[in-house]
Formats: C-alpha cells, sequence, structure tokens
C-alpha cells in the first residue's frame, strides 16, 4: 500500500514542501531511502525501526521504499524521522488518518520520543502560507511553533501518543500559549554608558551610531575602555520590531540557538567573535551553507575586537554584506541567501604596541611597524566604516570621580525618538535607518543648506573624499539632524559629521 505524508525542509533560510512517499511491497525484507538524502536521513532507517518497535507497534518485515520528493532537493538533518514513521504505519495499516492537511515535522529517539528540531519556525512559517492547517511539531517546540499565528499546533512528546491519536484512542493534544509558562528573552550582560567614566566625545558618537545604524571603529591604546563601550551600544538600540524579532529568531532557528526557554528573541543580538575565526565561521558556510557570526548579528551589532589581528582576507569578506546587508553563498550543490543587517563595531589599537600617540608613554614601534599596523585594513574596507573615532587615555581625576554619567536609558530615549522620526521618512519602503539609504534615497532626504553645502564642497576637495565617503557623511549629518528633530542638514551637523572620518588610517 502507498502512503503519503507531507513535512518541510529548510533551504537557507526559507522552508521547502517535501512530499514523504512510502511504498511496502512483497518481497525480502529492506528499507531503502531515496531523493537525494543525507547521512542524517539515511540514518533515520535505525531510529524509525527502533521507534515503531518500542512504541508497541511492530515494523513490516517487507520491502519498504520510502521516497523524499521532490527528488532534486537535498534532504540533511533529522527533521524527517517522525514523517517517515507515520507513513510506515499509515502503509502498513496499522494506523488510519487523513493528513493531507498535516505537517509532521521532529527527530525520533530510539524510544520514540520526540527531541527538538532545528529550524521548526521557517517550516511552520512556510505550512501556513501553503494554507496547510495543522503542524505536528515536538512538544519542546510547540512555543517556537506557535509564533506563526493561524496554525493548528499539535505538540507531540512521542510516538506512541500520536498512534494513539491517530487511532482516536486519545483527543487531540492541546497547545495553549496563553497558559504557558511565562519566559523571558536571553538577558545579555550589556554595560550601562553611566559607569563609562569621561570619553564623553565616544558616548556621542556611539550615541550617533546607534540612531542611525552606522557602523563605528574605535582607536585606542589598551585600557582606554573600547570594549566597555562597545558593549554598552546594545543598551542604547531601540527595542526590535515584531518584523525584526520574528527574522532574527528565524536566523537562531536554522542555526540550532535559539534557547529552549526562548520562542522569540526579542533583545538585539551581540556577537563578538576571536580573531582566529575562519570565512567560513564569519560569513556562513560548509558542504551546505548555514549561518555565520554576520546573519547571527541580524539587526544587532558585530563587535570585532582588536581589528587589525582578523585576516586581511577575513576582513575582505565583509565588504560585500556591509553594503547589501545580505550574504549569498553559493556551493556546487546550491546556493542559499541569508539576512546580514547589522552594526559593525571594531576596536583596535593605533599600533602594535598600542601607545602610538600617546601623551603618557611611548611608543616602542617604529613608523613603519605602524603604518604596515594600520594597513591590515584595506581602504575599500574602510571606506565602509562612517564613523571612526579615538579613545585617549582616561585621567585620574576622572576614573577616581563618584559621579555617574549619563545613563543609557536617557540616550536610548533620544536614540528612539530619531529611529521613530527615520521610520516616519521611510514608511513603505525596505529601509529601517538612515545607515541603509542607498545614493537614490540620499539625494531626496538628505536636503542640506547653503552654508553646508559649502563646508562640504570644501572637505571633498582638501581630504579628497570618495563617492561612497560623500554620502555616508551626507548620512552621518542627517541622523545628527534626527537627533535635534531638525527636517534641513546644517553646517554644524556637516562639521559633526566630517570629524568622524579617519585620519591617521589610510
Amino acid at each position: 500500500m502507498l502512503a503519503k505524508v507531507t513535512t518541510c525542509a529548510v533551504v537557507g533560510m526559507e522552508g521547502a514542501i517535501v512530499e514523504v512517499e512510502v511504498d511496502i511491497a512483497p518481497g525480502l525484507p529492506s528499507f531503502t531511502i531515496v531523493g537525494l538524502p543525507d547521512t542524517a536521513v539515511q540514518e533515520a532507517k535505525e531510529r524509525v525501526r527502533a521507534a515503531i518497535r518500542n512504541s508497541g507497534c511492530a515494523f513490516p518485515t517487507r520491502r519498504i521504499v520510502v521516497n523524499l520528493a521532490p527528488a532534486y532537493l537535498k534532504k540533511a538533518g533529522p527533521a524527517y524521522d517522525l514523517p517517515i514513521a507515520v507513513g510506515i504505519l499509515l502503509s502498513s495499516e496499522q494506523i488510519s488518518a487523513d493528513v493531507s492537511q498535516t505537517v509532521l515535522l521532529g527527530e525520533l529517539s530510539l524510544d520514540g520520543s520526540l527531541r527538538h528540531t532545528n529550524g521548526i519556525l521557517p517550516m511552520v512559517a512556510l505550512a501556513h502560507q501553503e494554507k496547510i492547517s495543522t503542524v505536528i511539531v515536538p512538544e519542546m517546540d510547540a512555543r517556537e511553533a506557535s509564533i506563526i499565528e493561524g496554525s493548528e499546533i499539535i505538540p507531540v512528546t512521542s510516538l506512541a501518543q500520536l498512534v494513539s491519536y491517530f487511532r482516536g484512542e486519545i483527543a487531540a493534544p492541546e497547545f495553549n500559549p496563553e497558559s504557558a509558562e511565562e519566559y523571558s528573552p536571553t538577558t545579555l550582560p550589556h554595560s550601562d554608558l553611566a559607569y563609562v567614566k569621561g570619553q564623553e566625545h565616544v558616548k556621542r558618537a556611539l550615541e550617533v551610531a546607534a540612531a542611525g545604524g552606522h557602523n563605528v571603529i574605535m582607536i585606542g591604546p589598551p585600557g582606554s575602555g573600547k570594549t566597555l563601550l562597545a558593549r554598552s551600544l546594545p543598551s542604547l538600540l531601540p527595542p526590535m520590531t515584531d518584523e525584526e524579532a520574528l527574522e532574527v529568531t528565524k536566523v537562531y532557528s536554522v542555526s540550532g540557538l535559539l534557547p529552549a526557554n526562548t520562542p522569540l528573541i526579542k533583545q538585539r543580538p551581540f556577537r563578538s567573535p576571536h580573531h582566529s575565526i575562519s570565512n567560513a565561521g564569519l560569513v556562513g558556510g560548509g558542504q551546505w551553507p548555514r549561518p555565520g557570526e554576520i546573519s547571527l548579528s541580524h539587526r544587532g551589532v558585530l563587535f570585532l575586537d582588536e581589528l587589525p589581528e582578523f585576516g586581511h582576507a577575513v576582513l575582505e569578506v565583509l565588504r560585500q554584506p556591509l553594503e547589501d546587508r545580505v550574504i549569498t553563498i553559493s556551493r556546487a550543490q546550491g546556493s542559499a541567501t541569508f539576512p546580514a543587517n547589522f552594526m559593525l563595531v571594531g576596536a583596535m589599537n593605533p599600533c602594535p604596541c598600542g601607545y602610538y600617540g600617546d601623551p603618557f608613554k611611548q611608543c616602542t614601534c617604529s613608523p613603519n611597524l605602524v603604518a604596515r599596523y594600520q594597513k591590515r585594513m584595506s581602504g575599500p574596507f574602510i571606506d565602509r566604516v562612517d564613523i571612526f573615532v579615538e579613545v585617549p587615555h582616561i585621567d585620574y581625576e576622572k576614573l577616581a570621580d563618584d559621579k555617574l554619567g549619563e545613563e543609557s536609558e536617557k540616550v536610548q530615549a533620544r536614540v528612539k525618538a530619531a529611529r521613530s522620526t527615520q521610520r516616519q521618512r521611510f514608511k513603505g519602503t525596505s529601509l529601517a535607518c538612515n545607515a541603509e539609504m542607498t545614493p537614490t534615497e540620499v539625494r531626496e532626504y538628505c536636503k542640506t543648506e547653503d552654508s553646508a553645502q559649502s563646508l562640504l564642497k570644501a572637505a571633498m576637495k582638501q581630504l579628497y573624499l570618495s563617492a561612497r565617503a560623500f554620502h555616508r557623511i551626507l548620512k552621518i549629518g542627517r541622523t545628527i539632524a534626527d537627533l535635534e528633530n531638525v527636517d534641513i542638514i546644517k553646517a554644524h551637523h556637516i562639521a559633526e559629521a566630517l570629524q568622524y572620518r579617519p585620519r591617521s588610517l589610510v
């Protein structure tokens, strides 16, 4: 008898409908899975065999062929265990049910219990999009699946429970999100600007960066507070919208990094990879592409400490996603596109010893060594960073002062107001903040007064700025104007934006 069951695959960040066809015919006992399965799917044969037997059912001792259609789509991961098992039970007539409008997802243990499965959120979203009304998922993934409204979620703890439901012995297990235990988003150890002594101009630069979503590089000697300032940045950013939270949660669901008690990520990500990271670790990769650190930083902050220590090739691969806000990874078997709309925050010393230009401690590096160190970052990469700010040595008087600075909460209020202005400005477009503007939007929204135009013209000639730098200065000026809640960019806005251009770096 032939049985058909519907499930889903994850391709990149999106789901794809997969039909599981099971045919049991007379012949020597065998169990074959076709349809371009990977090793994990091939191993499903032993998991399904043991799970069926340990769930009180009989495993057919006949010729079993399982086809995963469409055949051209690579099937990876253990999420096909449950639909294969149900297909075998339907084909062997041990259960009888109409599953034409049901999607089954889940990995089986040998005892028949269901385990957590990665990528539940995009798969349930696809089922809802395809008008499939019912989704059967492992009980521990029910919260994540319930984020997609409009689908009937049936949480199942084991194959035996599902068999009893199909036989009519028990009612359908129900999941009520309102009665579920309260959950709180993962709390990251963010710092508060109030505890950062001095560095007022750096705090201002971070406020401008947060208000417009601009990339930042901080340059200063060791111990001047660069890392502490970077870790304070998430406390300045406004909360994510529901749409942004769903985007971030999808990335973490596909990556298998979604905490069990956090079905929806509400805090902006903050990722800080070590400088020994590989290209694939940063942008994503693998034989079948998976998200990297830049995608895990989507809608949040990617902090690269000791920036020049990162490999030259690693930094260069950031150039395209910094411009396009997405990353496409191509392999022989296919390609996948992941979101990469993040704020880049870098911290670096001005030289290998860290004290070049420091008024209190003499630098021991030769001029050639300093130049080579600073040139580890290419000109095109530097040109894609909006804000450069120097973080000088902190005086004893400021460190010993018991008075706290301005709290992050107050700065965040100004950032929220500026972002609200930008959302109204870009309503009806895919843009969320000033940093995402293309030259077309810059021309439309970055109107300047005459004195500001004169100042910018002089800066372009004296500093030999590129066209990209020209647009970035206008975008920063637009953000500064938004913080002041004014419609037109004035001369002092351009003057402040020009201060954030790199000086010693080339």
